[in-house]
């Protein structure tokens, strides 16, 4: 039932529109959408999904990540998402540093996955003082991420780095709860082009994505007080 209501939701709010910025990639610090923008939007998923900011992380670099992670600045990115910079952040290019003076220990490791994943891929495991999570993730082109793995659990959640607004929500795999969620966001006047879910452990986490208005922090703080709702994540910043 879940599900049906998802794929219903997607069909009635889905209507895709494209752009020369669509083509080109997203607003980002360079060089490569794929590579910089992408890798710091998988970072930004890690971040939101783990729930905190992490005490240690090592990023394991997979095929062509692991090859020319330097010089395209994916190190640098994925470091830069983790602590929720968005991708246009001109903070990104000291992200080490920055990263040292908030306590994070951090180790970039090249490793294959194995062959069944996307070139562009990362594994970064993420560690707090009582709390663990891997996280999966793959850049595919345009600044179009997937998260493919989390900790044990296969998954697909999608989402495109730049001028899109993403929400992530852990919930009750409850379909009423998806509808408050987006009725909210429609009383809001956001349009919300695109609903990914997917269960994890007993749970349900849901990807809602924009292509206009994003609503203020203010709002998705009281969506966090909806029966069944754990959390509620931006990967933009909102304004207050």
């Amino acid at each position: 039932m879940y599900y049906k209501l998802t794929k219903k939701i997607n069909l009635l709010l889905m209507e895709e529109r494209y752009s020369i910025f669509d083509i080109a990639g997203p607003i980002m610090v360079g060089p490569s959408s794929s590579h910089t923008a992408g890798a710091c939007k998988i970072g930004q998923y890690a971040r939101a999904l783990f729930n905190k900011t992490p005490k240690h992380v090592v990023f394991y670099l997979h095929g062509s990540f692991g090859e020319v992670y330097k010089g395209h600045a994916t190190d640098k990115a994925l470091l830069a998402g983790v602590m929720k910079f968005q991708t246009g952040d001109p903070r990104m290019k000291d992200s080490f540093k920055i990263a040292k003076e908030k306590g994070i220990d951090f180790d970039f490791k090249v490793k294959s996955l194995g062959p069944n994943y996307h070139p562009n891929t990362v594994r970064i495991d993420m560690e707090s003082a009582s709390e663990k999570m891997s996280v999966i993730g793959s850049s595919i082109g345009g600044g179009v991420i997937e998260i493919v793995k989390i900790n044990d659990f296969k998954v697909s959640l999608r989402g495109i780095a730049g001028k899109y607004f993403s929400l992530v929500v852990k919930h009750d795999d409850k379909p009423a709860v998806l509808k408050s969620l987006t009725a909210i966001l429609k009383s809001l006047e956001v349009v919300v082009s695109k609903v990914d879910s997917v269960k994890f452990r007993n749970k349900v986490l849901t990807v809602l994505s924009s292509q206009g208005k994003a609503p203020k922090l203010k709002e998705v703080i009281e969506m966090e007080k909806i029966e069944g709702v754990d959390f509620v994540r931006a990967l933009t910043k909102l304004d207050k």
